[in-house]
């Protein structure tokens, strides 16, 4: 209610670009302890105050609707990693009939653009039932959901290859959840149009930041006394002003000035793996772009 009142998320933040929110199927699957799943909905215990709730599909449009995000998700289960085929499939009618009734209701079609979420596991023919079902009620985008949850790399990305000739290809297609760089650039070869992840943030928050060599643990004794920056190639904020052996420092004294300017850091270098890749596919050669400039980015430094 604040929100709306504010304005919407983008008044309320002072952010004017777009902005994407998630329905909280992958809360759902994460607080198991703390949740029932029913045909209805989702009924949870808070675990700030302990208080009760029951989110539904419908409840989870009127929610984003009020908060005015440019992209939202269908109210969808994501099954865990690993789960029985039977359990899998069970979920799946239970997303499907939630991305119906959210779909119904969502109100605001004009500037709000509501995408169905895929789920089934790492089972094809459960994906392929999914994405089917899914664009049967013609949703504006289709979201990859409930990868990244513990399954092999390997069947993470068969899974999205198999994706790339089910699903429209004049729709976007939005990976959830994933990953790191060299997921994002396998990924996109997949045919995935967008991604989010807190992979960039959280790492670097631990002193974990990525670089076109590779991953730099910023708090190793070796930087102690290293006076370039993180990547010197970068042009991100941290980089142009700041060395390792100054940031290490701060990590080390518990400055929070550390975190930040590693996250500048890595969200500057998420963007620029991107911006390149777009660059690359449409000069016909992201083949040769993601086999050498990919080929070191998930290695660690040594």
């Amino acid at each position: 209610e604040l929100i709306k009142n504010a304005g919407g998320l983008h008044e309320f933040m002072g952010w004017h670009k777009p902005i994407l929110t998630d329905s909280g199927g992958f809360q759902v699957m994460s607080l198991s302890g703390l949740r029932k799943i029913t045909p209805e909905g989702v009924s949870f215990q808070s675990h700030i105050d302990g208080s009760y709730h029951m989110f539904t599909p419908e409840k989870v449009i009127e929610i984003q609707n009020a908060i005015g995000s440019d992209i939202m998700m269908s109210f969808d289960e994501c099954p865990p990693y690993p789960a029985t085929k039977e359990y899998v499939a069970d979920s799946l009618k239970t997303t499907l009939d939630w991305a119906r009734r959210g779909r119904e209701a969502h109100k605001n079609t004009e500037k709000q653009a509501l995408f169905g979420i895929v789920q089934g596991g790492i089972h094809e023919d459960l994906r392929e039932e999914s994405a089917r079902k899914l664009m049967e009620m013609d949703f504006p985008g289709y979201s990859i959901g409930g990868l990244a949850v513990g399954e092999n790399k390997s069947d993470m990305y068969r899974i999205t290859n198999f994706l790339h000739d089910v699903l429209p290809k004049d729709k976007p297609r939005y990976l959830m959840g994933v990953g790191t760089p060299g997921d994002i650039l396998q990924n996109i070869e997949n045919g995935v149009d967008m991604f989010d992840c807190v992979m960039p943030t959280r790492n670097a928050r631990k002193g974990t930041v990525f670089t076109r060599h590779g991953k730099l643990i910023i708090k190793a004794a070796r930087y102690k006394e290293d006076l370039s920056p993180i990547d010197a190639d970068c042009q991100c904020y941290t980089c142009r002003n700041f060395s390792r052996a100054y940031i290490r420092h701060l990590f080390n004294v518990d400055e929070f000035l550390g975190m930040r300017l590693a996250t500048i850091h890595s969200l500057h270098f998420y963007l620029e793996i991107v911006t390149l890749a777009r660059e690359a596919i449409l000069e016909d050669r992201y083949n040769e772009f993601k086999n050498g400039f990919g080929a070191k980015l998930d290695t660690r430094i040594e």
